[in-house]
């Protein structure tokens, strides 16, 4: 067991004696592994001993390139606890976007398992947790003492997704997510009797900062190795989960099934969180139904301004379903660039604050000012306080001089009945400019069709915002976040409206 320090690799260390079940590892849905506090904790200094074994030094940096499984979260918090630096990667990338990232951050080490080994460079250290003889050889079992982090040290470095270029390497330190941890636990109060579903990749911010404050509150954990819709919706009632996390995606993926889902009890779930991504009152509609006894809560972070810069209101105002909540304490919230104080970009400043990105300096003076981070996200308050999220600034196009922003669309069209969930994206025009492209998803059995939705649209929203083109499709595809890949439709709204004009 670790000493007590600001290491975030000890996070859950009034915990480690602890035999309560940290982590019940769903990799095999039918032979569940589970692990106490107790043996993660060892686990974690084994790994931090092994390391530093190995040869590696303090500010080293140690990739992770695996599935969600108990071992990631053993690695992540070992290779902090040696005074290392965690680096998590999506292994969704391509092998050429990964090879950037073991570049760019400059790895000495990787963990992963075995459908990953052929991404990782022969020239690292490479700990494979499915070869058991190789792994248990690595691991340096006995106590170990955290190494103290001085003053902001990173801790971890998160990759952003690289939708529009390079991935950027954002760094954290171990303050600013123990400082975020503390903050949301002091609002929550005593969550040692919750158990949490994660199956968010861990190689998010939304999957670790829901493993690092369920464990630092002294929560039991059911991992998913991925999201699957149907293995999350049996894993509840099996193991009577009462706080769901999660992106929107998963539960409106999860709300599809529900004729599938008869006979399973949700009567456990107390807590659903969604973030990372906008939040329609039609899927908290959906959500709400399937997990009546539920408390919903719609979540905002960034990886560069920390997971949790909203919560509730200090005076006890009920928090509005879609808004993302009022600043957190200790948290400054302000909206700028826009015709009012109320309405703008979202500028962020909090001890939660990256200390900018990997070899990147002038990206980071981009958006960091004065101290401040430049979210590029719009937002609006009200007259309480809290936010609400309109969308990206990037996200939004002109059609014919005005400005339509995708989320207020797909909000919209989502109320039409026979629909469960849209994405709009922007197709090119000579003439107006851009025209918004919408995809679709039926209810089950519901015949909406073209027609509906643009009568709909055009009756209950602003003329110029409705859909001109709609494609109805079985789901939604995602990105590697869970969320909706706008990208990937973008490209294929274009090839599909490239074809029509020509077979026309």
């Amino acid at each position: 067991m670790s000493a007590s320090t600001d290491n975030l690799g000890s996070c859950f260390d009034g915990h480690a004696a602890s035999e309560k079940p940290a982590i019940i590892d769903l990799r095999d849905e039918s032979n569940p592994v589970e692990v106490s506090y107790r043996a993660l904790d060892a686990a974690c200094d084994a790994i931090a001993r092994g390391l530093l074994r190995a040869g590696l030094k303090r500010g080293d940096r140690v990739g992770i390139l695996s599935l969600n499984r108990f071992e990631m979260v053993a690695a992540f918090f070992g290779i902090m606890r040696a005074g290392l630096v965690a680096v998590p990667i999506s292994f969704k990338l391509p092998r050429a976007i990964v090879e950037y990232i073991v570049a760019d951050a400059e790895l000495c080490a990787v963990f992963h398992d075995r459908d990953r080994a052929d991404m990782c460079h022969s020239s690292l250290v490479r700990i494979d947790f499915d070869d058991s003889a190789t792994y248990d050889a690595f691991l340096d079992k006995g106590p170990f003492e955290a190494i103290e982090p001085v003053g902001r040290e990173v801790g971890l470095i998160l990759y952003t997704s690289g939708s529009t270029g390079k991935p950027k390497g954002v760094l954290l330190s171990h303050e600013s997510q123990n400082w975020a941890a503390k903050q949301i636990l002091s609002l929550n109060g005593d969550i040692s009797h919750h158990t949490y579903i994660v199956a968010a990749p861990l190689f998010h911010m939304n999957g670790l900062f829901s493993i690092i404050q369920a464990l630092r509150g002294g929560s039991s954990i059911i991992l998913l190795p991925a999201f699957d819709a149907m293995a999350y919706a049996r894993a509840i009632p099996r193991f009577r989960v009462t706080w769901l996390t999660s992106v929107p995606t998963m539960l409106a993926l999860v709300a599809r099934e529900s004729q599938r889902l008869g006979g399973l009890d949700f009567s456990s779930a107390e807590r659903v969180s969604m973030g990372s991504a906008p939040l329609t009152q039609a899927l908290i509609d959906k959500v709400q139904a399937l997990f009546p006894k539920a408390v919903i809560s719609n979540g905002y972070g960034t990886t560069e301004a920390g997971p949790c810069p909203f919560s509730s209101h200090p005076n006890g105002v009920p928090r509005p379903a879609i808004s993302c909540g009022y600043p957190l304490p200790g948290t400054d919230a302000e909206l700028r660039e826009g015709a009012t104080t109320d309405e703008g970009v979202l500028f962020m400043r909090s001890p939660m604050l990256m200390e900018g990105y990997n070899k990147l300096p002038g990206k980071t003076s981009d958006v960091i000012r004065e101290g401040w981070y430049r979210s590029g996200d719009i937002m609006h308050r009200d007259e309480n306080g809290f936010f609400y999220f309109i969308g990206r600034a990037d996200d939004m196009f002109v059609v014919g001089g005005e400005n339509v922003w995708p989320g207020e669309v797909e909000r919209l069209i989502e109320q039409a009945p026979g629909v469960h969930q849209a994405i709009v994206v922007p197709v090119p025009d000579d003439i107006k400019g851009a025209f918004p492209f919408a995809y679709v998803v039926r209810q089950a059995g519901a015949q909406v069709n073209e027609a509906d939705i643009k009568a709909f649209t055009i009756a209950n929203g602003p003329a110029y915002a409705h859909p001109r083109f709609i494609e109805f499709i079985d789901a939604i595809p995602l990105a590697a976040t869970n969320k909706p890949d706008r990208n990937r439709l973008t490209e294929a709204a274009k090839s599909l409206l490239q074809g029509h004009r020509t077979s026309s």
